[in-house]
């Protein structure tokens, strides 16, 4: 696959899992998906209030570097990295930017 191609497939892949994960039921809390496809970054993040409390905050980060996918943030309780998988990118293709260096050798996930 050529690395146009590659970049066409994760920017896909990622624009999927968060639009499955954007939460379309609250009634006073929006889901915006924010992304910059110039500089390959994606953000779901919740707004709102819930009765008397201010809802801000961001639930799902992932970017593109170096040639990976990298999940900076998940604040769900589903395995993104997993769901990305199913989407068909490799798991060497992934990075979980959310554990430390010596951590992710033992994810089965790509280290850096």
């Amino acid at each position: 696959m050529s690395a146009k191609n590659k970049l066409a497939a994760y920017r896909s892949a990622i624009l999927t899992v968060l639009e499955k994960h954007r939460d379309q039921d609250a009634e006073d809390v929006m889901s915006e998906l924010i992304t910059d496809r110039e500089h390959d970054h994606y953000q779901l993040v919740n707004v709102g209030w819930q009765n008397d409390r201010r809802i801000y905050g961001c639930v799902l980060h992932l970017d593109i570097l170096n040639n990976k996918i990298w999940i900076q943030h998940n604040g769900t309780e589903f395995d993104i990295a997993h769901e990305l998988v199913e989407a068909g990118i490799d798991k060497q293709d992934i990075v979980l930017g959310f554990h430390s260096p010596f951590k992710r050798q033992f994810t089965g996930f790509a280290i850096h």
